[in-house]
């Protein structure tokens, strides 16, 4: 007698099934112009990082450039700090800060830093604008794509695709400009006096930035940036995301102004698919949540702007909660956002304590190969070299001194003058009676203190190595 039990497969066939062609081609996606507050707003960003980006590497201050990765000399300049190598760790609490406030942002108002200030979608958006000054409008690119070529498309072609790359070489140039001078870089280019790997650089960004911000666009957003794939993880039900009302809006359809639209059976969306139009990856936000969606509210700016010509409530694309759609409250204080706050208040403190803390002078001591030797006045000596690396601003004049062991002399030179942001290594010679010596290997201490600034000072260890005592 068979012992199997007989299994029947009752799962409902699946409704509305999409099949989607992982090999597709790429589908153009022709955005249509509109108006609104979060275009406002975005532009507003999109300005301020513009200045803040183009602006910043123009500024000098103390004789140098303001912000300067000057990587032969390992010394990162930021405005008034100087980061050396040994301060690489700060570098790192900055980006755990700043990975820190994207995951807050994120679990409170989704991807508004995808849609607002992500360098991708700013420099798409001026792309696209360039798009639209020399092309037309929406169905104007669409006829012109369409058409056979002529003196007309190549000269608007041709236009479009020279501001793309004038807006890609002032971007690659700015960059490199934040590792060479720009002043010097700007004036060795356009003479032909700049390095073969400056050329090489500049030229590579601005490919880079045409390719991206160009050609690439919403690809870069849904399939090559990460954060469209971890996000998922973050978001909860009280995040807010950009979604469609489907209570108000179903059915969909067309119908004319002022008519009873519910006694048609008709919600509020008239199906005039501008959310679609305007959206900068081609989706539909009435599809519901999409991994796809970066969150630039194009849609909500254009459904308000048909909203307010039908004499109907705005809202009906709008920033909002899976809970508020579903008619429950949205908390807005949940143990998550309160978690990632407090950490990224913790981070913020440390970092901020250690930059007040950072020793704003370095010293490295390393001791002779030579254990020791006996000088001409009967003493041990043994000879160290110093590295003392002025991590400040201005010039100083530093004294050195040496203590640890009963009658131990400093031989030769005691003040050390360091210039701003400079190293000075030199040899320094300890010497100490033999009676003195306690034992073969002793543990000494060198302080160097500032002669104008007493707080400024720091310590370093090594050893004093003497005869064996018989």
């Amino acid at each position: 007698m068979s012992k199997q039990i007989p299994v029947q497969d009752v799962t409902p066939p699946a409704k509305g099934t999409v099949t989607v062609d992982l090999y597709a081609s790429r589908e153009k996606i022709y955005t249509r112009a509109f108006t609104g507050l979060f275009r406002r707003l975005r532009m507003v960003a999109g300005a301020g990082l513009f200045l803040l980006y183009f602006g910043t590497v123009w500024l000098n201050w103390g004789g140098h450039q303001a912000v300067w990765w000057n990587l032969p000399e390992r010394k990162f300049y930021i405005f008034g700090t100087t980061i050396w190598p040994q301060d690489f760790i700060l570098l790192s609490g900055i980006l755990i800060v700043a990975a820190f406030g994207l995951f807050f942002i994120t679990v409170y108002a989704g991807r508004v830093w995808c849609g607002y200030t992500c360098p991708q979608s700013v420099w798409t958006w001026i792309f696209m604008w360039c798009e639209k000054v020399t092309e037309g409008d929406r169905n104007q690119r669409i006829k012109l794509d369409k058409a056979p070529m002529s003196a007309n498309k190549l000269l608007r072609k041709s236009a479009k695709h020279s501001l793309w790359l004038l807006i890609g070489f002032v971007t690659g140039l700015t960059f490199v400009g934040y590792f060479s001078p720009i002043r010097d870089l700007v004036f060795e280019l356009f003479t032909g006096q700049a390095d073969g790997w400056a050329y090489f650089w500049v030229g590579f960004f601005t490919l880079a930035t045409y390719g991206n911000a160009g050609w690439l666009r919403e690809q870069v957003c849904v399939h090559m940036c990460p954060y469209s794939r971890f996000q998922s993880v973050m978001f909860d039900k009280d995040t807010l995301i950009v979604s469609y009302d489907p209570r108000r809006g179903e059915a969909r359809g067309p119908r004319k102004k002022g008519s009873d639209y519910q006694a048609q059976g008709l919600g509020e969306c008239i199906d005039c698919t501008l959310c679609v139009q305007v959206c900068p990856t081609g989706i539909d936000i009435r599809d519901g949540l999409q991994i796809d969606c970066i969150g630039c509210a194009a849609c909500i700016d254009a459904c308000d702007n048909v909203m307010e010509k039908m004499n109907y409530p705005k809202g009906l694309v709008s920033y909002t909660t899976e809970h508020n759609l579903s008619g429950q409250r949205t908390q807005m204080l949940r143990p998550r956002l309160i978690g990632y706050a407090a950490v990224l208040l913790v981070m913020i403190g440390a970092l901020a304590t250690a930059f007040a803390l950072r020793p704003l002078v370095g010293l490295d001591v390393s001791k002779d190969r030579v254990l020791y030797r006996e000088n001409v006045q009967g003493r041990i000596e043994n000879v160290y070299s110093l590295k003392v690396m002025n991590k400040d601003q201005h010039d100083h004049v530093y004294v050195l001194e040496a203590s640890g062991l009963p009658d131990l002399r400093l031989e030769g030179r005691q003040e050390i003058a360091v210039a701003a942001g400079d190293i000075v290594s030199l040899p320094v010679q300890l010497s100490v009676a033999p009676e003195a010596l306690p034992s073969t290997t002793n543990e000494i201490t060198f302080t160097l203190k500032s002669a104008d600034d007493s707080d400024m000072q720091i310590h370093a260890q090594s050893r004093f190595i003497g005869p064996a005592i018989r």
